[in-house]
């Protein structure tokens, strides 16, 4: 069995939880006795591990959608030979559809979030967003099979497009390398990062984008105890805009209390567990997750965690048993920032009881994410539809 993966994301360009997932699934599949051969395709420069495909020169002024349904074209065109292709967010999706197309092959998607969900980038990107919402729900439509992360983005991706055949989508969770996150106490490196180790802190880590809700955290800042740092741990900004609206909301709030720092970076794993492992509690104020990897690399790092339930967050944070979960109401912005102070207060205010949140969440990490077992199951998809297809 031959398989094609393509992702826009593959190391060293990771920056969201999709790409953190195909990095880790690849690797994962790749170990399993008589697994797939695996080819995999992703944007940008070549690599010695994938092959590397840029936006074709005479795009290189087009907007960025068009810019990847392009260099899909080219991938397409490049994935020759394999079996079934398998691709993960809407910038490869285009390369699946078509690559099945003209190959004759099936098309696996894996569904990590999903354009009709995220309606404020039609405000970012205008026809840009026409263009991906299309290439997404044509895709989808056509897919042998669509893996969603989550049970709960099951019934978004069945919500979003009803004439998709449920008995085409199946669950297969994300999963975490519990080896790689998992408790590692170091207060030099929490130091190092400006950070003060021996204080409680809660953590937000993510990209600055509406969907991460890392704004409404910032507005709920000023009701957390007074004694607690807030360290945010966020950056590639979806726009400038974005960006700035932060910064301003960090600024007012470092003038008013201690303890704040952002680090304007997506950190290297040395220290990004450290610094995980260092807080009290991990906040998520996610308005919309499939399910947010980031709540499992928290809980393997033994880290209790606050988040919004909404999407397949509650599927992973176990409320009063791994962490506390916050209902979010789009009309009601206000109760959910109190939500989120008041829980996140509870857990800094008591860190006996977050260390026993944070040690049940490794726990249950180790006993139901693992990435060998999701490999296993995402195989049982590619054959099911091989075999559907004779």
């Amino acid at each position: 069995m031959r398989i094609g993966i393509v992702t826009r994301e593959w190391p060293p360009d990771v920056y969201g939880g999709a790409g953190v997932h195909v990095e880790h699934l690849v690797a994962a599949l790749r170990t399993l006795p008589a697994g797939p051969e695996l080819d995999v395709h992703c944007f940008g420069a070549p690599r010695p591990d994938a092959v590397g495909w840029a936006v074709p020169p005479g795009l290189a002024g087009a907007n960025g959608a068009l810019q990847a349904l392009g260099t899909d074209v080219e991938i397409a065109a490049g994935l020759g030979g394999v079996d079934l292709v398998h691709s993960h967010t809407w910038y490869a999706n285009g390369a699946g559809l078509l690559a099945g197309l003209v190959h004759g092959v099936p098309h696996v998607v894996t569904a990590h979030s999903l354009e009709p969900r995220r309606p404020w980038k039609a405000d970012q990107l205008g026809g840009g967003y026409r263009l991906s919402s299309w290439v997404e729900r044509t895709a989808y439509l056509a897919a042998d099979a669509v893996i969603a992360v989550s049970h709960g983005m099951r019934a978004d991706v069945l919500d979003a497009y009803p004439d998709l055949d449920p008995a085409r989508v199946h669950v297969v969770g994300n999963g975490v390398d519990a080896g790689a996150y998992r408790p590692t106490p170091a207060p030099d490196v929490v130091r190092s990062l400006g950070v003060d180790p021996d204080r409680p802190y809660a953590l937000f880590v993510g990209r600055i984008t509406r969907q991460k809700g890392v704004v409404h955290l910032l507005r709920a800042a000023d009701r957390l105890p007074a004694d607690a740092g807030l360290v945010l741990c966020a950056g590639a900004a979806d726009t400038p805009a974005e960006r700035q609206q932060v910064a301003d909301a960090v600024a007012e709030l470092q003038s008013r209390r201690d303890g704040v720092v952002w680090i304007e970076a997506m950190l290297p794993r040395e220290q990004l567990v450290p610094l995980i492992t260092g807080a009290t509690v991990f906040v998520v104020p996610s308005v919309y997750e499939p399910l947010g990897i980031v709540n499992l690399e928290a809980a393997a790092c033994g880290t209790a965690v606050v988040a919004s339930a909404v999407g397949g967050i509650p599927e992973v944070v176990a409320d009063g048993v791994t962490g506390l979960l916050v209902p979010y109401d789009p009309q009601d912005p206000g109760a959910f920032e109190a939500g989120l102070a008041e829980r996140t207060a509870e857990l800094l205010a008591d860190p006996a009881r977050a260390a026993a949140m944070g040690a049940a969440g490794r726990e249950r990490v180790l006993s139901e994410f693992g990435w060998p077992a999701i490999a296993q199951q995402t195989v049982q998809v590619y054959s099911a539809v091989l075999d559907a297809r004779g």
